[in-house]
């Protein structure tokens, strides 16, 4: 059936377009976390999301232990031996000594364990050591490279929290409290359709009117860059009873379906109706270039987005609005914004449009060794050679005027893509 949403009605009169935050905190509102985990060995752990927190079952480090190669020693008899001390043991890692007689060193290596009475380790490289003697500097401080027992991790202190997507630190983390297996959001299933008669595999002979389907490989390596699972349902055809068909069948084999195309108002794009006929369309007019046409809504319980057709209105729209959307569905936690720093332009922008702009960018060096941005040539939304070529997304807001020097704001796509 037809639902008529109040956010953003259904006449081009009524509608209201939406800035790229508003946008973004709108989709984040109507989703949540699948619910569904497994348990999964700590080697398969990478880009998993944490559904249950890791929490320490021991202290790191389990023991006093040497920071560096050197002696330990009591700062005490440095004082009264006037550096020279005794060297009466060896202790490598793996390995333990007995507690320091007066007036003896311990030779000691990284991660070994201090022997009781120590509360200083000296570095090799300041110590002259003659047969079993060694001459240690009495300006060393007491406690110098010594870990503390728990120094880094306590008993019973998480490690790692719920919605962490974890990265190999986070694996060698968990490693490092012994812990073997992680209980974990099960991967999103996310459906994808490209819609469209114009639109051919590769390896087929085009015929006339008929173009490649870039969009097929663009979605699935973004979704699979995210740790997704792809469910393809192909090309669709430009009918409305193909659509609902195929938005039916991905609304019953996944969590989340994907299109690309066909969410305009021309005669040949169906999808909106087709969403609004089997559930509801929440959302798709966005203030910026390229993108504006972005979809969202719902076949049944199972949520839609919905991208422009042409390829870089495709990737950016994917990466500033589907990407936080599975992020959330996936059951990560926390700020789900790109990473944007301030960068240096080195190109000028005279004529701004009325909306916000994610002009495709690259850094280089300038002249002084500084990084700075230059932007593709070409603002066409089609031109997906653009995207290859740039590093990230350069925002231009809504009536900037940028001279060359001046900062902007950039969005490397190595922010994008995980």
């Amino acid at each position: 059936m037809t639902t008529r949403n109040d956010c953003c009605p259904s006449t081009a009169d009524e509608r209201r377009t939406l800035t790229k935050q508003e946008a973004i905190d709108f989709l984040l509102s109507r989703v949540e976390p699948i619910a569904a985990t497994e348990t999964i060995p700590l080697e398969a752990g990478l880009e998993r999301v944490l559904a249950s927190a890791l929490m320490s079952q021991i202290d790191v480090p389990g023991w006093d232990n040497s920071a560096m190669d050197g002696y330990a020693s009591r700062h005490a008899d440095l004082t009264e031996h006037g550096g020279n001390l005794t060297v009466a043991q060896r202790i490598p890692a793996g390995t333990t000594g007995t507690p320091l007689a007066p007036g003896t060193a311990a030779r000691i290596f990284t991660g070994a364990p201090v022997p009781d009475g120590t509360d200083t380790v000296v570095i090799q490289e300041i110590c002259e050591r003659t047969g079993d003697q060694v001459q240690i500097p009495l300006d060393c401080h007491t406690d110098a490279n010594i870990r503390r027992v728990g120094e880094d991790i306590r008993t019973g202190a998480e490690v790692i929290g719920v919605g962490t997507r974890l990265a190999p630190q986070h694996l060698g983390l968990a490693a490092s409290v012994g812990i073997a297996e992680l209980v974990v959001y099960r991967r999103l299933r996310v459906a994808i359709l490209a819609s469209g008669d114009e639109l051919v595999p590769p390896g087929q002979p085009l015929g006339p009117g008929q173009i490649y389907n870039s969009n097929r490989f663009v979605l699935r390596g973004l979704l699979e860059s995210l740790g997704c699972e792809v469910v393809d349902l192909g090309i669709v055809a430009d009918t409305l009873e193909a659509t609902m068909a195929a938005l039916s069948q991905g609304a019953d084999s996944a969590d989340l379906i994907v299109a690309s195309g066909g969410v305009s108002v021309g005669e040949e794009d169906h999808l909106k109706p087709a969403v609004e006929r089997l559930g509801s369309l929440d959302l798709w007019s966005i203030a910026m270039r390229p993108g504006k046409p972005v979809a969202f809504g719902r076949i049944g319980d199972t949520p839609f987005f919905g991208s422009p057709g042409n390829p870089v209105s495709l990737f950016v729209s994917f990466c500033l609005f589907a990407r936080p959307l599975v992020l959330r569905m996936q059951g990560v936690a926390g700020d789900l914004s790109p990473r944007t720093l301030k960068v240096r332009a080195a190109f000028d922008w005279t004529k701004p449009d009325k909306r916000t702009e994610f002009h495709r960018a690259r850094l280089q060096s300038g002249e002084d060794g500084a990084p700075e941005l230059a932007v593709y040539p070409s603002r066409s939304s089609a031109v997906l050679s653009s995207v290859a070529w740039a590093d990230g997304l350069v925002e231009i807001a809504s009536g900037q005027v940028i001279q060359p020097g001046d900062p902007v704001d950039f969005i490397p796509f190595t922010s994008l893509f995980q």
